[in-house]
């Protein structure tokens, strides 16, 4: 079932661009290469600086993101969601924080290197990413090789994938995905304690503990 599209969505996006770096267009697909290049951004324009940038791919609501660019001024964050519908609602929570540090993107993860330069991400965060399950959709896992191949392009030299999941199929999966693709895998934690040193609690992760379940966290170093 498609999400009904949220009343008035247009406008209140537009009412965010000061915290809404890019949004996909919806002929993205018809486009050119020469048309989607168009699209790459000047990350250290946008942020005013050259400080480190740390990459949420599925942002949600935007929690996350906004406490870590609270917590951590002098890092730059660009937080990613391909829903409308609720990256919105991200920017609007954000918007009044002036926040200088923190920046949108409204795009697909496939999509990634079309709007972001290669080798200017230093960190990307996959924070409880859907697991698809079924064999089927593998392909779709945002640590599946397709997925890697994007990674390995954005990060710089030493660039590190830090995840966190409560899906332990998901996360066995990603430990051997990563390592196949020739990253370093460390800091496997299998039941990460909440007061973990720099560990933000994000939404979904309060839910999966208020119910018991042990939360999965590791990193992946590109080599």
């Amino acid at each position: 079932m498609r999400m009904r599209l949220k009343k008035h969505l247009d406008e209140r996006i537009a009412a965010t661009q000061n915290v809404l770096a890019a949004r996909e267009s919806e002929k993205f697909y018809e486009m050119t290469d020469e048309q989607k290049a168009a699209f790459n951004l000047n990350l250290p324009a946008i942020f005013a600086n050259d400080n480190p940038i740390k990459l949420e791919i599925g942002c949600g609501k935007g929690a996350f993101a906004i406490q870590s660019a609270q917590n951590n001024p002098d890092v730059n964050f660009l937080a990613v969601e391909k829903l409308s519908n609720v990256i919105v609602v991200a920017c609007e929570q954000a918007l009044p924080l002036n926040l200088n540090n923190l920046r949108f993107l409204n795009c697909r993860a496939e999509n990634l290197c079309c709007f972001l330069p290669d080798n200017s991400i230093s960190e990307i965060l996959l924070n409880f990413s859907c697991p698809y399950p079924k064999k089927t959709y593998a392909n779709r896992r945002l640590t599946s090789k397709n997925f890697l191949k994007i990674y390995q392009k954005l990060l710089v030299s030493g660039g590190i994938i830090r995840l966190k999941t409560d899906n332990e199929t998901f996360f066995d999966y990603s430990v051997e995905s990563l390592t196949e693709f020739g990253f370093e895998v460390t800091d496997v934690c299998r039941n990460l304690p909440q007061d973990a040193k720099g560990n933000v609690v994000t939404e979904y992760e309060a839910k999966f503990r208020a119910l018991g379940l042990p939360i999965f966290a590791l990193a992946a170093t590109i080599k």
